[in-house]
């Protein structure tokens, strides 16, 4: 996942919500409805602009793995 270089701080790094979408592949129309069902990652706004951090998006994306592998466990052979 790439993030726009900013100065190593203590605040860690952040994506905007384009920078998440690009690196998932998908629309800004699909975080945003993920978002309002209440499936996407955790994120805060800074002024009217949604932000993300990169622990919490590894952290969703990981919990939805967990969750898609309980739903799709697979079969041994």
């Amino acid at each position: 996942m790439e993030t726009t270089t900013h100065p190593k701080t203590s605040l860690g790094s952040v994506l905007t919500m384009s920078e998440l979408a690009s690196a998932l592949g998908v629309t800004l129309q699909t975080l945003y409805d993920l978002r309002s069902q209440g499936r996407g990652p955790r994120g805060f706004r800074v002024g009217r602009e949604l932000r993300f951090r990169v622990r919490e998006v590894e952290a969703w994306l990981e919990q939805m793995e967990a969750d898609d592998a309980q739903r799709h466990p697979r079969k041994a052979l």
